[in-house]
């Protein structure tokens, strides 16, 4: 299994279209699909595809979802070998069955899909892997961003456990990591969701406090939802420094940052490295038995006018694995700062 698009449902789809290829170097793709409904958009880097779909009517799945939701993410589709077993397996565990599996035509390739509702609003299309084309991967390796890394879903307080076995029962997804992160403020609990084969990652995250970022999220969403999706790429520091140019705002991370981690066991970066990093904003983290796989984060502002969903950019350096752990207490003060700025938390 691995991730074949993600669907946005936003208020103008050509206007975030436009967003896409200006500040994050996607590219539109030619085709947009228009129904009755609905216009949808499409724009990809290399493997990377979005989907992004506004209501020219009422009746447009897009409207109603707009009336329970501010814009973000309402479908995580995800590729596998084998649909009809998937979708049978999670009916049979009690998935909502929203299409039943039908074929679609994808140029000279037909193609099996059907679509369950997952965890709150949230949906999941399940589509039948396409042949990969050589020419067409090799084509990839020259955008910015190499895969979907990890996707983030935010559930209200209590519903952790309950969202993790729904995806353990219905998609075969299997728990990795879980981590608990408290600061002098807020807190959240998070479990990483793994796919059986590891090509899907699917941290739920729960706030461990009123006030937390976790929980502005699922007060301003509505409910639950995906908070972020973490795009990776083999050069983050190059990567960032073309996406500020092509003016997209990040989070700051205090100077004080890059001090303290050099007094941590086992800091893995000569000094001009740790340099070059700074004045990118980059967080770090590494495990002290293996300090050359070096993890990099970096993490936008929410892109659309309420403080939902944001992007993370990730390079992993010698297959380094977690999500950075060690940078979470950095990245929610730098949460919280944003969140004091907009009075949703308090001293």
């Amino acid at each position: 299994m691995n991730i074949d698009h993600v669907h946005f449902y936003v208020e103008d789809a050509q206007v975030w279209r436009d967003w896409f290829v200006s500040h994050l170097g996607f590219t539109a793709v030619k085709t947009n699909i228009v129904s009755i409904h609905t216009r949808t958009e499409v724009v990809r880097s290399g493997v990377v595809c979005f989907l992004l779909s506004s209501a020219l009517l009422p009746t447009s799945p897009v409207a109603e979802f707009l009336c329970q939701h501010p814009p973000g993410v309402a479908d995580v589709a995800f590729a596998m070998e084998d649909v009809e077993g998937a979708m049978t397996l999670a009916q049979s565990q009690g998935a909502r069955v929203i299409q039943p599996i039908q074929s679609q035509q994808c140029g000279d390739v037909s193609r099996k899909w059907g679509k369950i509702a997952g965890w709150g609003g949230l949906t999941h299309t399940l589509m039948e892997n396409l042949p990969v084309k050589t020419d067409y991967a090799a084509k990839t390796t020259n955008h910015t961003f190499t895969a979907i890394d990890h996707i983030v879903l935010n559930v209200p307080v209590g519903e952790l456990e309950s969202a993790v076995a729904w995806y353990e029962k219905i998609l075969d997804f299997h728990p990795q990591q879980s981590f608990k992160i408290q600061t002098d403020r807020s807190g959240l609990h998070s479990q990483v969701m793994v796919s059986r084969q590891g090509g899907v990652q699917f941290p739920i995250n729960e706030p461990a406090s009123g006030n937390s970022q976790i929980q502005e999220f699922l007060d301003i969403n509505r409910g639950a939802g995906i908070q972020h999706i973490a795009l990776g790429t083999a050069d983050l520091l190059s990567a960032i420094a073309q996406l500020r140019a092509r003016g997209l705002s990040f989070l700051s991370v205090p100077q004080t940052y890059y001090s303290q981690i050099q007094q941590r066991s086992g800091f893995p970066l000569s000094i001009s490295a740790l340099e070059a990093i700074a004045r990118q904003k980059i967080l770090v983290d590494w495990k002290e038995d293996t300090e050359d796989a070096v993890l990099l984060q970096i993490f936008t502002q929410p892109i659309f006018a309420e403080p939902t969903f944001f992007f993370e950019f990730i390079e992993r350096r010698y297959q380094a694995q977690g999500f950075g752990e060690g940078n979470f207490r950095a990245l929610f003060h730098a949460i919280e700062t944003e969140q004091i700025k907009r009075g949703t938390l308090q001293f």
